[in-house]
């Protein structure tokens, strides 16, 4: 199957608004657009977040893309929600709004994994929280629609991506309809959704009513029907005779027989009297090369999957296997009398387009309105550099995958150098030092399929599980060559490496980790093996802790040939689906042998749409064949099993002792608790007698003052070794 080509994002002819050039920044008040000699936004973009112009905030890269195409586009920034009168700030859009709940999804924004309210917000002026409502994309959507009913509402950005389709809802615990249905808006864009917000507005333009906008890649719409001369693949339930999941092998290129009828076949028609071809799922062998322009996929209802939780996992397992731009089908799931009509992915930008996006003007730097106020999100990434786009990993927790796509869209040097200068000439107080070159990973950048052809016909959900593809190009000397370069762009001295590091690619070319250990590592190195057990690692999707040892070897052994005293900062995950308290014992006992003691824990969150928060809802494990029978899985949810996975975490906290003696024993682990080396856990007597000498001589706090160095640990806020 060969890859499908799209036409590039430059190829419109410039909009009669170019003539007013490019703005400093872009206009969030009538003042600024008067200033710009505008007396009306073309476009007018609501956003979550502080407006931040710099290519590591959605709406600014939205914003500037449609600029450059001849668009005039203001910002309403984290707008007062409970009226619609800050919506009217810009005046009527004359082709639609855009809305988006920011760069973080609003829900996970405000509450921990434990339902807890945070009380900041990284994307807001002074870390201020509560300047977005929950369910952002919605509320902001509904009154779009009350500032005018008749302007278009187009919805993106990573909260709204994540939930196209019917989704489990953490927060409430119920399965919700498509957020397309509950914001009221006229079209959904997701992923980064460069393309389609190109073609949706320059449509839009031309005088197309939004209304005809339906088969745009990359976007999601609500049709009456499935449109006449579809083939419909009717996957709606999962008790067809046969696998529901058969898939052709990627490395095996089949051609159409003569036969033209399969049992259960059926022709339907639409409200419109066309003929609509219905198939039941699993497909034989002839008509897995339908034509995927005209074939959809018939998800289970809403109404079904918010009533079992099963057919939920099983519709989790069939988005996923349509997650590749080039063999994707489009998706259809009734939502009550309508449908939700989910386009296949919008196809991955070229080297030359992700050049163009990250080249725009942007002016790097927050709005002046705010005043200089601190944004942490921000000051976080003014002096990083995204150098590509997209995961293979399929880590079932992550749902990057899910937004951004498996193929990597990687940027060319020059592009990435020219970013490194401008950060060097335009950001206030840059002191010489880039904090990181990387993305989604580190080191996925140039890494795609060997064979385009193979790539575009491979529906596995991860390149590097449970081993690394044979087709998967590991070649990191782009990435070798680009830390080079980059160390060499004058008036620089430091470039550091802080994205997450896929460490069992990294040891597929000891060069690269050599270069970044070398060179690129400030003492501390992320890596995240995220669990120590087979079963659990099975169940997210990563690879076992041999491929860790062979990384944690080279890393020392380059340290070490450097003169340099470095760390690994392993990151741990408790509390996923598949994970037994006896899992998390035997993590406690990895981590007590490698002499880490874990500052900050994390603790799953079921995020929308993720396959492991299929396995959250529905007890089941989509990456196998599911059936009602199907093994349940464990997966600690109550609030005291979820407390005990993190208390193992943190075995070395006094503060967790008494729960975890009282655990240990119930779960006949007693042989746990003691006084010896061995142990996890001290015994009461032993913990007394601590707590005793500790309070004779005094706090940690106290000990530092007065120069007491024998009980202080290696600083950071993350997992580190102590020192014994």
């Amino acid at each position: 199957m060969p890859q499908i080509q799209a036409a590039p994002l430059t190829r419109y002819p410039k909009y009669w608004a170019e003539c007013f050039g490019i703005a400093p920044f872009l206009p969030t008040s009538r003042a600024e657009m008067t200033e710009l000699g505008w007396d009306s936004c073309d476009v007018v973009l609501i956003s979550g977040d502080a407006y931040v112009d710099h290519p590591s905030f959605g709406m600014a890269v939205i914003g500037r893309l449609l600029e450059s195409q001849g668009f005039r586009v203001g910002i309403i920034a984290q707008p007062d929600w409970t009226s619609a009168e800050p919506f009217r700030a810009l005046g009527k859009p004359n082709l639609y709004f855009g809305v988006t709940a920011g760069n973080m999804d609003s829900l996970i924004n405000r509450y921990t994994a434990d339902l807890r309210i945070r009380h900041d917000d990284a994307y807001t002026p002074g870390g201020e929280g509560g300047k977005r409502p929950n369910r952002a994309v919605t509320v902001y959507s509904q009154r779009c629609k009350e500032a005018w009913k008749d302007v278009p509402v187009v919805i993106g950005g990573i909260e709204a991506s994540l939930r196209r389709i019917a989704q489990y809802d953490y927060w409430s615990d119920e399965v919700r309809r498509s957020v397309l249905v509950d914001s009221t808006a006229d079209i959904l864009l997701y992923g980064n959704a460069e393309r389609a917000v190109v073609e949706v507005t320059q449509r839009l333009a031309a005088g197309e009513p939004v209304s005809a906008l339906t088969r745009i890649r990359g976007t999601t719409v609500i049709l009456p029907a499935v449109p006449g001369g579809f083939t419909e693949l009717d996957s709606s339930r999962i008790d067809w005779p046969g696998r529901i999941d058969a898939m052709p092998s990627p490395y095996e290129m089949r051609s159409a027989n003569s036969c033209s009828e399969t049992s259960g076949e059926v022709a339907a028609q639409n409200e419109q009297g066309e003929v609509v071809r219905i198939v039941p799922m699993p497909l034989r062998k002839w008509e897995q090369n339908l034509a995927t322009d005209a074939t959809c996929i018939r998800l289970p209802s809403f109404e079904k999957v918010s009533k079992d939780p099963v057919l939920y996992a099983h519709a989790s397992r069939v988005l996923h296997q349509e997650s590749n731009p080039h063999n994707a089908r489009t998706l259809v799931q009734k939502h009550g009398k309508r449908e939700v009509w989910v386009n296949p992915p919008a196809i991955p930008l070229t080297t030359e387009e992700m050049d163009h996006v990250f080249g725009l003007s942007y002016a790097r730097v927050p709005h002046p309105m705010y005043q200089g106020k601190k944004i942490p999100a921000y000051d976080m990434i003014k002096t990083s550099v995204n150098i590509m786009r997209g995961c293979f990993g399929g880590c079932t927790f992550c749902s990057i995958t899910e937004h951004e796509g498996r193929i990597i869209q990687s940027r060319s040097h020059a592009s990435i150098l020219r970013e490194i200068e401008e950060i060097r000439d335009k950001v206030p107080g840059f002191t010489g030092t880039i904090s990181d070159l990387g993305g989604p990973t580190s080191n996925m950048y140039t890494l795609n399929c060997k064979d385009p052809d193979i790539q575009a016909s491979c529906r596995k959900l991860s390149c590097v599980y449970p081993g690394i593809c044979k087709n998967l190009n590991t070649d990191h000397s782009p990435t070798t060559e680009l830390y080079r370069k980059a160390r060499r762009v004058e008036g620089v001295h430091t470039v550091a490496i802080a994205s997450g590091l896929r460490y069992d690619l990294a040891v597929e070319d000891p060069e690269y980790v050599k270069e970044l250990v070398t060179h690129h590592v400030g003492g501390y190195l992320k890596i995240a093996p995220e669990h120590s057990e087979q079963g659990t690692l099975s169940m997210m999707m990563k690879p076992g802790m041999g491929t860790y040892d062979r990384f944690e070897k080279m890393f020392y052994q380059f340290s070490k040939e450097a003169g340099k005293k470095q760390y690994l900062i392993p990151y741990f995950i408790a509390g996923h689906p598949g994970c037994s308290d006896e899992d998390m014992v035997n993590l406690a006992l990895w981590l007590k042998r490698h002499s880490f003691e874990v500052d900050q824990v994390q603790t799953f969150y079921p995020s929308p749409m993720s396959l492991a928060t299929a396995m959250y809802h529905s007890d089941r494990n989509p990456l196998k064949h599911l059936t009602y029978k199907s093994k349940k899985i464990f997966t600690p949810k109550i609030k005291q099993q979820r407390q005990l996975q993190k208390a193992l975490l943190r075995y070395h906290d006094p503060e967790n002792w008494p729960l975890l003696r009282e655990a240990l024993k119930a779960m006949g682990r007693s042989d746990l608790i003691g006084d010896s080396p061995q142990h996890l856990v001290p015994s009461e007597n032993r913990e007394l007698r601590m707590r005793s000498v500790n309070r004779r001589q005094g706090s940690p706090r106290a000990q530092k003052a007065r120069g007491d160095k024998r009980n202080q640990k290696l600083p950071g806020k993350s997992p580190r070794r102590r020192r014994d």
